[in-house]
């Protein structure tokens, strides 16, 4: 999950401002607008981390309590440790099918009657499964406060997969897979993790394929849900409203009869080191290509993460950033172009992207990729330095501004093995990062040369292009032979030429 900061990971607010200008007649020269630098930012908003507690039950459920009384509510987030990366191989999806399911009946309850008690007591429910983890989130006012726990531990523990939620939500994931791929942005980010992190786990798209999601089965939700849901694979954050003993006093009501269980013993598969690789997804018809430049990173918890995203705030980070300023301010290529770093669990990838015309896609392409060598060539300049540290840290008293985004915070610590200690710390954590630091972890960490690349858009209006910017061996497919099932794509296992096209070899 990108932090998020998915994601995803977390959620954005993009802002558009029009500026409409009045029309200019024939005589009337271009007006040559000067350019000014960004003002300073501003001093960053002091924020305190609340008071918390963790304690552990004897079946091994791990609990934290946040107490963060600003708001009358409380949020319940319950996580398992299994998501798609634990999915059983040849039935890639099951994670999150199981995961969309589990708000859709228990043996006590059905959908309906899910639906309508939260909507009584004006709570919120959330629940399904990402690439490492499966959660159920409860939103309720604090006078709902065991409600909420009874609801969350029935939905977690004794979920129905009733037949008929099963057929019912497997209509809906395959719709939404037919869609994804008429998106030229979301082909683009699936296959460029299968670049990245080739027959890793972490490569397949976390819903499936739609081959995958016919195949699931009652007994395969129902299996996946026995051998991963259990209190020790398990956290549980408590957020809000509330005082220490009575959160805890609740988890153990609701919990402390859930019996632990032998876990799986995950699949043992190395995260490929970084290589070049350049696809191209045929879309013909397409107005933009969809680009996709990166390669895997460092895990979250090295010591040099911090740092590390600075350095890709830097590059294409919110606000003034590189990519930014030169594919769009400078060369008027794209609406927008960034660059984030992707945390999991037991690895991570830094990528750029954006969209651009088809026409200039590799002229676009070129500019990436520049930029991502100036960065790890060049020292960074101070001003760069502290726009991201401003950004970075000005923007942390809203991640723990509301039980949701502090839950959040603190579970994403706790699966990645952090010290919650270091939460409150995390702006002066920032702050401390020097020009040095961003050089250093730049030239350790960054490789232009073995980028992984993924043009999705249609190929015969760039393709004869990319050789002269330096990209000679180019893999082409049409969405059709699409299969992101197998490492190396192909339904056929080989590329095929375009028509009107030369593949490149």
């Amino acid at each position: 999950m990108r932090f998020l900061p998915s994601n995803y990971s977390p959620g954005g607010l993009v802002v558009c401002l029009s500026v409409v200008l009045s029309t200019t007649t024939a005589a009337q020269q271009p007006i040559d607008w000067p350019r000014e630098s960004p003002p300073p930012p501003l001093p960053a908003r002091g924020a305190t981390f609340p008071p918390y507690e963790v304690r552990t039950l004897e079946n091994g459920l791990q609990v934290v309590v946040v107490m963060h009384h600003e708001q009358p509510a409380v949020n319940l987030r319950l996580v398992i440790g299994a998501g798609a990366a634990s999915d059983p191989e040849e039935k890639h999806g099951v994670a999150a099918f199981a995961g969309q399911l589990l708000g859709q009946g228990t043996r006590s309850r059905d959908a309906t009657e899910i639906a309508e008690t939260i909507d009584s007591v004006g709570g919120i429910l959330n629940v399904g499964a990402g690439t490492d983890l499966s959660f159920v989130n409860v939103l309720v006012m604090t006078d709902s406060f065991d409600f909420g726990v009874d609801l969350i531990g029935d939905i977690a523990r004794n979920p129905s997969f009733a037949q008929a939620e099963i057929e019912r939500q497997r209509q809906q994931v395959l719709s939404g897979i037919q869609v994804s791929y008429d998106d030229p942005g979301y082909l683009a980010g699936v296959v460029f993790e299968r670049l990245v992190y080739g027959s890793h786990p972490y490569g397949m798209p976390p819903d499936g394929t739609s081959e995958s999601v016919r195949q699931i089965t009652q007994q395969d939700l129902r299996a996946f849900h026995d051998a991963h849901y259990a209190p020790n694979n398990a956290l549980l954050a408590i957020v809000g409203d509330i005082e220490a003993d009575a959160a805890f006093a609740a988890a153990e009501r609701v919990f402390g009869d859930w019996a632990a269980k032998t876990l799986p013993v995950l699949r043992k598969v190395d995260i490929p080191a970084p290589a070049p690789r350049v696809v191209v997804i045929d879309k013909p018809g397409s107005l933009q290509t969809a680009i996709r430049v990166g390669h895997a990173a460092l895990p979250r918890t090295s010591p040099d993460y911090l740092a590390f995203d600075v350095a890709i705030k830097i590059l294409g980070g919110e606000g003034g950033n590189r990519l930014g300023s030169v594919l769009r301010t400078e060369r008027s290529l794209t609406y927008s172009a960034s660059a984030d770093v992707a945390s999991r669990r037991f690895g991570g990838d830094f990528m750029g992207k954006t969209e651009t015309r088809s026409a200039t896609t590799a002229e676009a392409l070129k500019l990436m990729v520049d930029e991502i060598s100036r960065l790890r060539r060049d020292r960074v300049n101070q001003r760069e330095l502290e726009n991201a540290q401003a950004y970075l840290a000005g923007s942390f008293p809203l991640a723990i501004e509301t039980p949701n985004a502090i839950a959040s915070q603190v579970l994403e610590s706790l699966l990645y093995g952090l010290d919650l200690n270091d939460l409150p710390t995390f702006p002066a954590r920032i702050n401390d990062v020097t020009v040095n630091d961003i050089q250093r972890v730049a030239r350790k960490y960054l490789h232009p040369d073995r980028l992984s690349i993924v043009l999705v858009g249609e190929a015969v209006a760039f393709l004869e292009d990319l050789p002269a910017i330096g990209f000679d061996d180019v893999e082409v497919l049409s969405v059709d032979e699409l299969n992101l099932a197998t490492v190396d794509l192909s339904q056929s296992s080989a590329s095929h030429e375009l028509p009107g096209l030369v593949s490149v070899p």
